[in-house]
C-alpha cells in the first residue's frame, strides 16, 4: 500500500514545442541517468520500476490520455518525484523529441502487435528501428522488449540481428520480476513473455 497523498502536480509534461527536442534538465528536479518506456499503457511496469530505482529518471510515453491520467495518479501517489510522462506516439517521439545520446535504456513491452499482414507496417519495432533507438542512447545502452506475440517477437530479433550496432544480452533477473498487470493476465492464461535484450555496442 502507498498511503502517500496525491500531489497537486501533475506529472505529465507538455513541452513548449512538438518539433524541438526534449529540454531534459528542465523537466526532472535531479540530473540522473534517464530510462524510457514506449507505451507505458496503465503504468504498473513504470511505476514499480521507478520506485525500485530513486537514482534514474524515467519518462513513460503513452498516446492515450486515460492511460496516462491513470499512471499519473499511481506515480504521485507513490511520490515518485523520478518521474515524467509525455502523451505523443512513441515512433515520432523516439525520432524527433528524444535527444541523441540522452538516454540509458528503451523499455518497449508488449506493443500493438498490428497482426494484419497489411498492417505490419505500423509496427513500432520495424526495420529502422534500432537505428533510431542507437541515435538515442548513450554507449553501452539497452533496448528491453516484451511480447506475446510470436511473429511480432520473431521481428523483433530479425531486425535486431541485422543491425551491427547491437548485440543481444541477458535480460536481468531483477526487471524480469517486474512484471505489468496485462503480462500477469496472459501468463496466467498460459500465453508466456517473450523477452529479448539487446546493448548498443
Amino acid at each position: 500500500m502507498h498511503p502517500a497523498p496525491v500531489s497537486d502536480a501533475s506529472l505529465i509534461y507538455r513541452p513548449a514545442s512538438w518539433l524541438d527536442r526534449l529540454p531534459l534538465l528542465e523537466m526532472f528536479s535531479m540530473a540522473q541517468p534517464l530510462e524510457v518506456e514506449l507505451g507505458s499503457g496503465d503504468g504498473s511496469f513504470l511505476a514499480q520500476w521507478a520506485e525500485a530505482k530513486p537514482d534514474v529518471n524515467f519518462l513513460g510515453i503513452e498516446r492515450l490520455l486515460g492511460r496516462l491520467r491513470k499512471l499519473d495518479r499511481k506515480a504521485r501517489r507513490r511520490s515518485l518525484r523520478n518521474v515524467r510522462l509525455l502523451r505523443i506516439e512513441a515512433g515520432y517521439f523516439l525520432e524527433y523529441l528524444l535527444p541523441h545520446r540522452s538516454t540509458s535504456a528503451l523499455h518497449i513491452y508488449f506493443p500493438d502487435p498490428w497482426p494484419k499482414r497489411r498492417h505490419r507496417k505500423y509496427r513500432l519495432v520495424n526495420a529502422r528501428f534500432p537505428e533510431i533507438a542507437a541515435q538515442t542512447l548513450v554507449e553501452g545502452g539497452i533496448v528491453y522488449l516484451r511480447t506475446d506475440d510470436d511473429d511480432y517477437f520473431t521481428q523483433m530479433r530479425e531486425v535486431f540481428a541485422a543491425s551491427p550496432s547491437f548485440a543481444a544480452v541477458e535480460t536481468p533477473a531483477d526487471l524480469t520480476a517486474v512484471v505489468t498487470d496485462f503480462e500477469r493476465d496472459f501468463n496466467a492464461k498460459g500465453i508466456p513473455t517473450n523477452r529479448a535484450t539487446y546493448r548498443l555496442k
